[in-house]
């Protein structure tokens, strides 16, 4: 496809040249109504659906022709009134089918009806669907209800709705954007560290080329409220100079000043998973919460957050689209959290590839499949170092479930309690499966197990995106009776009267509470209330970085210093503590190892992040070492030129 100027009698002049294109591929009794671009994709819209849509080689034609993503809708004037095609969908589908959703997506032409029974919406042979398809005009799409109903889900579906017409205009900004204009003349391509090198926390970097700026991730440091990424750099002046930002999994530490960006004046793209996008502004809303209840001021409020909502354009895994004139991205699976991704990007027409791994997993767990490792192309990878120290094997998920199990039969033996802090987003659902496990099998005393914070509705947000589940509990949570997240040993904490009940109440019992490294949260009222209970104890499933108030214990601290409302509280910790590793979703020095050695290709450099200091430098070496790659862990602040 042509590269015109970036004015608008050249995106008029690509325009034209598309129609020209789609003119000689399609057919000529498909009729074609008009073509627009919206983000990175081509919109072709056509009174003819079921002839161009179906037709897979067409589209793929179309695809190779104009070098971009297409996207087949159905003429507008074709499509019923929403309220109109809800009425007719409900007519037709016998209410046996227990419709639970029904939400139509302007930006495709689609309508997705959720059911606690979706063959009886397909109907026989598909008949229903082909009835309603005629009737309404709109493409269905059937999916099963997820068994946990999400507020979180329903209300970002929700305010999507609400802003459709300004979400359009954005997309056909960006759309435009990306057909600005590349002069020739030699490129190049740079990474700059703004934050989460040599370090674990706001981890947050600067992929530059001669045309483009992406950043990835903007992390909040788990263990300051003030210490950001860099952003104050030359390089992000204005904020609006960025192309796009790319967010590769949901926790904080990668997302947490992301709101900060649209306080200050960026209007542009977030690129990331349908669930990442979910998951962050559930974690995003809940920080500002947690900061309200601690008498401290927010860095951004729900509207930044809703402004990130409205800007965000979800890719699956293995999708690849344009996020500048320059940078093409693909997502795949990284095995940390639900929705976690590996990025790889593709850099002008064959110049260079990168792959950034974010927070990864090389094993499969209870939940998703391990990271993947394998690409078209790749010259540098970009890992995590968590637990790369030499030092740091962790044992197995089997030999995790025996260590956990052990602790909490001990604990409950003696009739104290367990308190288990936690991520909401993957330790706690992977605690819980393992749980329910040894409960239903007899092999723990059965308690009550509560949880308390986000954990509930993370975990409805796992069951509406079975597809980023391995396959084995994908068929599971489907399967009501057997679904371990709705097991009735599990009891969801949902007011402070309730939370305080437990805390004093002195049955043994289990409880699963954020935040998982206590720096704030429901856990420490727990901890308030248990800490000098030498027969109860805490136990640590998930990283804790430097200088968090769970670091602390975890090292042995026997007074630890909390912030009550603004006022000083020492606990005197007389609780036993005890540390499971074998649930981590990171890789440990083992698989980080055995990552990059079945990678193929082969890269030629590796830079190492997200590590404390000792074992970003010590991976690099070992890596040097063993496989003769080029390697570096470099400091924030630093720019390191890759082509």
């Amino acid at each position: 496809m042509p590269v015109l100027g970036g004015t608008p009698m050249s995106v008029e002049k690509i325009l034209e040249h598309a129609r020209d294109e789609v003119r000689k591929i399609v057919p000529p009794h498909i009729k074609i109504t008009e073509i627009d671009f919206e983000g990175p994709i081509i919109i072709i819209y056509t009174e003819d659906m079921e002839g161009l849509a179906n037709n897979i080689d067409i589209i793929r034609q179309l695809a190779q022709s104009l070098r971009r993503r297409v996207a087949i809708r159905p003429d507008p004037k074709l499509l019923s009134k929403p309220e109109e095609a809800e009425a007719a969908i409900r007519k037709i589908i016998p209410e046996e089918a227990e419709i639970t959703d029904i939400f139509f997506e302007h930006e495709t032409g689609e309508v997705t009806i959720e059911a606690i029974t979706p063959g009886l919406v397909i109907g026989k042979h598909g008949q229903l669907l082909n009835e309603l398809k005629s009737s309404i005009g709109w493409a269905p799409k059937v999916t099963r209800a997820p068994p946990l109903a999400s507020k979180t889900v329903s209300e970002v579906r929700s305010y999507l709705r609400s802003v459709r017409e300004e979400r359009i205009e954005f997309l056909r900004k960006l759309g435009k954007r990306l057909l600005r204009e590349v002069p020739e003349g030699e490129n190049w391509v740079r990474l700059t560290t703004l934050g989460g090198f040599r370090e674990v926390g706001r981890s947050c970097s600067l992929l530059t080329t001669r045309h483009s700026k992406v950043m990835i991730d903007c992390g909040a440091m788990p263990s300051s409220d003030n210490v950001t990424p860099y952003l104050y750099v030359p390089e992000l002046a204005p904020l609006d100079s960025l192309d796009a930002v790319v967010i590769t999994h949901a926790h904080l530490d990668h997302c947490g000043i992301l709101p900060v960006l649209y306080k200050y004046g960026y209007e542009g793209p977030v690129y990331c998973t349908p669930p990442t996008r979910d998951l962050m502004s559930l974690m995003l809303i809940d920080s500002i919460k947690v900061s309200f209840g601690e008498a401290k001021k927010g860095q951004y409020e729900s509207s930044h957050v809703r402004e990130i909502v409205k800007h965000c354009i979800p890719l699956k895994f293995g999708e690849t689209t344009d996020i500048s004139t320059d940078v093409r991205l693909t997502f795949q699976n990284s095995g940390h959290i639900l929705g976690s991704a590996v990025c790889h990007f593709h850099i002008g027409d064959g110049l260079y590839n990168i792959a950034m791994t974010g927070d990864m997993k090389f094993e499969k767990s209870w939940l998703f499949n391990a990271a993947v490792n394998r690409f078209p192309r790749i010259e540098t990878l970009v890992i995590e170092s968590t637990y790369g120290g030499y030092h740091d094997i962790q044992p197995s998920r089997t030999e995790a479930s025996v260590q956990l199990r052990q602790t909490v039969q001990r604990t409950l033996e003696k009739g104290g309690r367990v308190l288990i802090p936690v991520f909401a987003v993957g330790r706690s659902q992977e605690v819980m499966l393992v749980l329910e496990d040894l409960i239903r099998n007899e092999q723990i005393p059965n308690v009550t197990v509560y949880l308390d914070g986000m954990i509930w509705e993370a975990t409805a947000i796992h069951t509406a995106y079975p597809e980023y589940l391995n396959s084995s509990l994908r068929t599971q949570i489907f399967q009501q009776k057997e679904n371990p997240f709705l097991s009735p040993v599990f009891k969801r904490v949902d007011s402070m009267e309730m939370r305080q009940r437990i805390a004093d109440d002195p049955e043994p019992c289990v409880v699963l509470a954020t935040a998982g490294m206590m720096n704030g949260g429901p856990v420490l009222e727990y901890l308030k209330a248990w800490s000098r209970d030498p027969n109860s104890t805490i136990v640590f499933v998930g990283y804790q970085a430097e200088g968090t108030i769970g670091r602390k214990i975890q090292k042995g601290w026997k007074e630890v210093q909390l912030s009550n409302r603004g006022d000083g509280l020492t606990l005197d910790m007389q609780m036993n503590v005890e540390t499971v590793d074998g649930f981590s979703g990171h890789s440990d020095r083992r698989q980080l190892m055995k990552y990059i050695e079945g990678m193929e290709p082969k890269p030629e450099r590796i830079i190492i992040g997200h590590g404390e200091e000792f074992k970003c430098s010590d991976l690099a070496s070992s890596l040097y070492k063993k496989f003769g790659f080029e390697t570096r862990a470099p400091m924030n602040l630093e720019t390191i030129r890759m082509k």
